[in-house]
């Protein structure tokens, strides 16, 4: 999770998700409870100041796979895609009655256009993202980064071939905006190496605090979703 620290990106760009609009209060208060509900499962939370969500999740998925675990990131983020390897995938949850999606390497780079998902970075790095201010490089947008990406390979070597950019104009605006480029691909980068120690033994599945579970959905008054859960407690494991 997120700590609300400054990360190791503002210092490298003041700017970095400078747009994005506070918190709404009614997701503040929530926060708590989140907390709370994830404790009573047994659920670890993990966070490091300094560092996103995103960072850590990379850190973990990436080393999940080095010790034999298949991993599912679930997420709709499309950043999280240049995780994606032969055992990690994106479970994208299904909403507005759509079914949902298991993304693999087959899917990412089909849908960008890619060689291996990694290059999803380079393709961030000349689009940019709005939500997240990242600038990218300016009238170079998912097309034409996916084109500059499909030929050159990365931003890199983009920049070691420049004279081989066809279009005058694009090449041109490359040229003044190499700086922006490559930051912007560090900006987009997951972190895969966070400082964070945790222990797949505490992670299983079944340390679940029935009681304080239904004390927290009385007080929330989930009257539908605690029937769901307590209709059969024994799956929930034992109160403690």
């Amino acid at each position: 999770i997120d700590t609300g620290a400054p990360t190791i990106r503002h210092a490298d760009f003041d700017s970095y998700k400078a747009n994005r609009e506070a918190t709404p209060d009614d997701i503040l208060a929530s926060i708590p409870y989140i907390k709370r509900i994830l404790a009573a499962f047994g659920i670890p939370m993990l966070a490091l100041d300094g560092y996103e969500a995103d960072d850590i999740v990379g850190t973990v998925a990436k080393h999940a796979e080095l010790d034999g675990f298949q991993v599912y990131m679930m997420t709709s983020d499309k950043d999280y895609g240049q995780l994606v390897s032969d055992n990690i995938f994106m479970y994208k949850p299904g909403k507005f009655g759509q079914k949902a999606e298991v993304i693999g390497i087959n899917e990412i780079c089909e849908k960008y256009g890619l060689k291996d998902p990694e290059q999803l970075i380079d393709i961030l790095g000349l689009w940019g993202d709005s939500a997240d201010n990242i600038p990218g490089v300016p009238n170079i947008g998912e097309v034409k980064a996916k084109k500059l990406i499909g030929e050159f390979g990365s931003i890199e070597n983009i920049y070691a071939h420049i004279n081989e950019v066809s279009n005058d104009k694009m090449r041109q605006t490359l040229i003044d905006n190499e700086e922006q480029a490559r930051l912007s691909k560090n900006l987009a980068t997951i972190i895969l190496d966070v400082p964070i120690a945790y222990n797949w033994d505490e992670m299983k599945y079944g340390n679940v605090n029935v009681s304080e579970l239904q004390k927290i959905f009385n007080e929330l008054e989930f009257r539908a979703l605690g029937s769901r859960i307590f209709g059969d407690a024994e799956v929930m494991g034992t109160a403690s």
